[in-house]
This record gives C-alpha cells, sequence and structure tokens, in this order.
C-alpha cells in the first residue's frame, strides 16, 4: 500500500503555513478572480492577453494551494530535542571544516524549514544527516561533488 510522504517541521512553521493557506483560499482567490472578471470585460478572449495572464495567475495560485494543503495534511511534528550531549533536531552545532580550519555554526532542523544561507540545515540533508546522533568532538564525512569533506563536531547546543 502507497504510503505518503511526511514533512517534518515546527509546531510554528506548520502554523505559518495553514495562515498562508487561508490567505491563499480567501483574499487571493478572490483577488485572482476580480482580474478573471475584469480581463472578460474586455471582450473576445481569443486575443486577450490580460485574461491569458489571468488564467495562468489562477493556475499558480491553485498549484501553490494544493502543494501547501500536501504539506499540512502530511506535517509531522518535530520537538527540538533537549538533549544536548548529541546532534539532533533543533540543535545548534558548531562544526570545524578540517581542511580549510574555518568554524561555523548550524541550526538543525525539518526539511521544510531548511535554509541553508540562515545557517538552518535539514536533517535530510547530507551534511544534516552526518551531524545527527553525533557527540562533541566526533569528526564525520560526507560526500560533496568537490570530494569528500571532513568536520569535527565543536559544540552542540
Amino acid at each position: 500500500m502507497y504510503k505518503e510522504a511526511k514533512f517534518k517541521m515546527s509546531e510554528e512553521r506548520l502554523q505559518q503555513l495553514k495562515e498562508e493557506l487561508v490567505f491563499l483560499q480567501t483574499v487571493r482567490e478572490k483577488e485572482v478572480a476580480q482580474q478573471i472578471k475584469e480581463a472578460r470585460s474586455f471582450g473576445d478572449l481569443t486575443e486577450n492577453s490580460e485574461y491569458d495572464e489571468a488564467k495562468t495567475e489562477q493556475g499558480k495560485l491553485y498549484a501553490k494551494i494544493a502543494e501547501i494543503k500536501n504539506l499540512v495534511e502530511n506535517a509531522e511534528i518535530v520537538k527540538a530535542s533537549d538533549k544536548t550531549d548529541m546532534v539532533g533536531m533543533g540543535s545548534f552545532v558548531t562544526v570545524r571544516d578540517m581542511e580549510t580550519g574555518s568554524e561555523d555554526t548550524y541550526e538543525i532542523v525539518g526539511s521544510q524549514e531548511a535554509d541553508p544561507i540562515m545557517r538552518r540545515i535539514s536533517d535530510d540533508s547530507p551534511f544534516g544527516k552526518g551531524m545527527m546522533g553525533r557527540k562533541d568532538g566526533e569528526a564525520f564525512a560526507i560526500e560533496a561533488p568537490a570530494g569528500v569533506l571532513t568536520f569535527q563536531i565543536l559544540k552542540i547546543e
């Protein structure tokens, strides 16, 4: 039997998605319907670029609504780990790149909250998987397009 994919996220992220869904289904859907109505008033629909654009926008809106509904319906709420001796969800992990010696701190989050620029790394990413379950001082390696990268965990908060 087919099993739906689960999307790991915090309670806060789930709430954000629910709010966005309500906005899209109410305010935004009415705006797009109004655009279509106005475009129809311009006459012949076969050569009406405003109508075509409004219908395209409606299609994008419905696709976005379907995507968010899927995320909400298949959300798996994960709570931050209260253990600080091992890397888990919600951990802030300081690591050292063994090749360059540079140090960075990352937060381990679910895939729906990942934002590498903000140093929020998904537990499903190769880097996140490499850190999960490790302890202070442990080294780990990950496969990357540039080759094997090695890191050492310096601190877990």
